[in-house]
């Protein structure tokens, strides 16, 4: 029986792959064989194979990054593996195609003609989103009031730019922009000043008073309107009520969110006086929100910690939204705050790190000590 008959095509990746059971197939160098640095060997998980296919990925990194794979919704960072044995790339016979036959070959004689002797593999390990760097590139140029007079060169991004920049799929990237109350205008994506804020919150809550609008059924349109007609421009005005409300229905009916509100005024009151006494700090923020909605200490999770001094306690911010969204700099700089934590005070500041494949558990192993002085006080947690 000849080679054609029993392995049909004679040459190249087609000859391996009609090798019967318990059969051999001598091989040849490819007349282009060498070290073909551009070609890699990548191992996938089955699931990922057709978003490979059909080209639904992108590599996301710059040239000072090692680089990571994106899909729609995940980012996986490379790893190269190598391997002891020899792992020999043959390619189909109708690529890396050049005369091959010499006068004494043998057309009939099945062949796999290597093209390249591989060290190993890439593998894809699934990672967190690296997002800070996101919030580094919006911080350089907060959108501000006076904003119509200044005139920027640089520090300013559009969609694609956060793309080319920042090491995350394009879900993860939206949810981050959502995070950070991020919003598109003229076609940048820009975080809003603190006191912009502020000032237009306040705007919106004083037109409630003046128009006799209840803060739980605001009207979009005549919301938007009266920013608008106060100088803010439309965009924003948006953005205020998505920032601090929450729709009740789909006839754009918006009721401002009584969490959220407060925790803004907190946060301006601890900027303006820095650390106070809590009895003066609650006396403040009690004064700062509107008519009708109820501070409680516990709507302050993960923005400020208590210091206790002789018999009084002192309160400061210290938000969690100002830490670094990687394990280790979020641990580094809890541990710089306080040698140790409680877990009551702790929690607040690491739920929201997430990591594929490692549990809350296993992040406080992998960073912290616990210890447990008696088997009925709290635990409480210092650095590894």
């Amino acid at each position: 029986m000849t080679g054609d008959t029993e392995f049909g095509s004679t040459k190249g990746a087609d000859a391996v792959l009609k090798v019967p059971p318990n059969s051999s197939i001598p091989i040849s160098y490819h007349p282009l064989f060498g070290p073909h640095n551009d070609i890699l060997l990548l191992e996938l998980d089955e699931k990922l194979l057709p978003d490979v296919i059909n080209q639904k990925v992108s590599l996301r990194g710059q040239p000072n990054e090692d680089a990571v794979l994106c899909t729609n919704s995940k980012t996986y960072a490379l790893k190269f593996v190598g391997t002891s044995n020899s792992v020999f790339l043959v390619p189909p016979s109708h690529q890396f195609s050049v005369n091959e036959e010499s006068p004494d070959s043998d057309t009939n004689t099945p062949v796999a003609s290597v093209l390249k002797v591989a060290p190993g593999t890439m593998e894809l390990v699934e990672v967190a989103p690296r997002i800070d760097k996101l919030k580094s590139l919006l911080s350089e140029n907060p959108y501000k009031f006076d904003e119509v007079n200044e005139i920027y060169e640089s520090g300013l991004y559009q969609w694609d730019d956060l793309v080319d920049r920042v090491q995350a799929s394009d879900e993860e990237l939206r949810s981050a922009l959502r995070v950070l109350q991020a919003v598109e205008i003229n076609g940048y994506w820009r975080i809003v000043d603190q006191k912009y804020m502020d000032r237009i919150l306040n705007m919106l809550i004083n037109n409630s008073l003046l128009n006799d609008w209840s803060l739980n059924a605001l009207n979009e349109d005549e919301v938007v309107e009266s920013l608008v007609n106060d100088g803010f421009s439309r965009s924003i005005s948006h953005h205020c009520l998505e920032v601090f409300g929450s729709k009740v229905n789909e006839e754009s009916v918006w009721r401002l969110d009584e969490r959220r509100v407060c925790v803004h005024f907190a946060r301006g009151v601890l900027s303006s006086f820095g650390k106070m006494k809590m009895e003066s700090f609650m006396e403040e923020w009690t004064r700062k929100v509107p008519g009708g909605m109820v501070v409680s200490f516990e709507m302050l999770e993960g923005e400020v910690l208590v210091e206790k001094l002789g018999i009084q306690c002192w309160v400061y911010g210290f938000s969690v939204s100002s830490l670094p969204s990687d394990p280790a700099n979020r641990f580094s700089r809890l541990f710089q705050e306080r040698s140790k934590w409680e877990w009551k005070d702790l929690q607040p500041y690491i739920r929201d790190l997430s990591v594929p494949g490692l549990t809350s558990d296993g992040l406080l192993l992998k960073y912290t000590r616990r210890t447990q002085p008696t088997a009925n006080s709290e635990p409480v947690f210092t650095a590894r």
